[in-house]
């Protein structure tokens, strides 16, 4: 297992660069199969989720090739195969992705109910349900979903439960090559869904609304490749944000859309943070002092991220006086027990924390839970006095690309050991747990 050690105390200053995002690259990964031909992606970050579903599209049939500087190549050419490897879909539950793509070009689907963070239930009951209204027949044989759809897909009104993303990515997917016209009702309003449909029209789709809550997708009979380069990830940006104010730094951001990160902004801003422009696509954060404590609630887009739960959480662990957080869309409070060995007072009662901001935090063995929360405790780590050692790192890695590089041109010292680690090719690297 891979962890990094964290020597606290170091404020960080100076410039980053942000990816693309990695909640955007795969769902479009798998439109670009919707497509025989190659699409040309762009600003494809190389996480480990990214490589996790360039070779479950490659098992499917497909060529993925990357090139430096973040290039990918997809042809959907060959896609032949309608069973996804339970082996890798179970590692992440974006994977789910491939079920909308296989029906819409095969008429067919068998895809394991996938795994991913440890952030309670999510079901994919939703997925299922959307399908079998576009005209699927679908049951459940030793772990997985099986989807059938012998007389085509057929557009219809469906309403999104829950706002949800994935039910809202995946019904785009299957409905892009439906017959007639499919109308989300209650669609995830995130910026990723908006991305997605504006490389599904590159493709030749017919689709509406993406970004608000009703999106229409008109049904083509067939799509053509397409170039596209996905959006600036808004976690990773929100996440160097967090960054800079719980090291009392000045650091500014490049490549990022600042308008996907108005509500962290302002949390942040609340929090005594100064926050300005830095020329086009850039954003600077200064702090000087002790954040002042905040209340907080997750919520769908355009809402405080669920993503950014866990990092400002490490931040106000150290404000002056007690905030509150409450968790709306998943169950993400394993990282707490790790945050008080770092002397943290943190009290959780249900989907709600109470958050006692201490003078100091000092260093401690830590174990990442999930991806978010190993961010948040890398981070606190920065903050923190002494040296700080967070195991389980690979869960970090699967939503940032080189993060503690990154940290370490900010003026951070952190040091990876991981003796395992392969080359930056990238190659498969295994998406351990979260």
């Amino acid at each position: 297992m891979a962890r990094l050690l964290v020597e606290g105390g170091r404020r960080l200053q100076g410039e980053v660069e942000i990816d693309g995002a990695k909640n955007s690259a795969l769902p479009i990964m798998a439109a670009a199969g919707l497509a025989e031909g190659e699409s040309v992606l762009e600003r494809i970050p190389p996480t480990t989720d990214v490589t996790t579903m360039a070779q479950i599209l490659r098992e499917l049939g497909m060529s993925v090739s990357f090139s430096p500087g973040g290039t990918c190549v997809i042809d959907g050419s060959r896609l032949r195969h309608h069973r996804a490897p339970y082996d890798l879909v179970r590692r992440m539950r974006a994977s789910f992705y491939v079920a909308g793509l296989l029906l819409a070009r095969l008429g067919r689907a068998e895809v394991p109910l996938p795994g991913g963070c440890a952030l309670g239930s999510r079901p994919v009951d939703f997925h299922m349900r959307g399908f079998e209204q576009l005209g699927a027949r679908i049951r459940i044989e030793h772990g997985y979903m099986i989807a059938g759809a012998p007389r085509g897909l057929h557009g219809r009104p469906v309403l999104v439960e829950r706002a949800s993303v994935g039910t809202t990515v995946n019904l785009m997917l299957a409905a892009a090559l439906a017959e007639g016209t499919t109308v989300l009702e209650n669609a995830a309003r995130e910026p990723e869904v908006a991305d997605l449909a504006a490389f599904l029209n590159r493709m030749g789709a017919r689709v509406n609304g993406a970004g608000g809550p009703t999106v229409t997708i008109e049904g083509v009979r067939t799509l053509h490749p397409a170039r596209h380069a996905v959006i600036a990830d808004r976690v990773e940006a929100g996440t160097f944000l967090v960054a800079a104010a719980i090291t009392r730094g000045e650091v500014t951001l490049r490549n990022v859309t600042p308008e996907h990160l108005q509500a962290a902004l302002r949390k942040l801003e609340e929090a005594g943070a100064r926050v300005e422009p830095a020329g086009p696509d850039a954003l600077r954060l200064a702090m000087d002092d002790r954040p002042s404590p905040l209340e907080v609630e997750t919520a769908p887009y355009p809402g405080f991220p669920t993503d950014l739960h866990q990092p400002m959480v490490a931040l106000l662990s150290l404000a002056r006086g007690i905030s509150t957080i409450r968790e709306t869309i998943f169950d993400r409070f394993r990282y707490v027990d790790e945050l008080r060995r770092m002397g943290a007072h943190i009290r959780v009662d249900g989907q709600r924390a109470l958050v006692e901001g201490v003078e100091r935090l000092t260093g401690a063995p830590v174990e990442a839970p999930d991806l978010r929360g190993g961010a948040a405790l890398v981070l606190a780590g920065l903050a923190a006095e002494g040296r700080t050692e967070v195991q389980s790192v690979e869960h970090v890695d699967r939503g940032y690309d080189r993060f503690e590089e990154k940290l370490n041109q900010l003026g951070a010292r952190i040091r990876r050991v991981d003796p395992d680690r392969p080359a930056r090719d990238h190659t498969l690297i295994p998406a351990m747990g979260c």
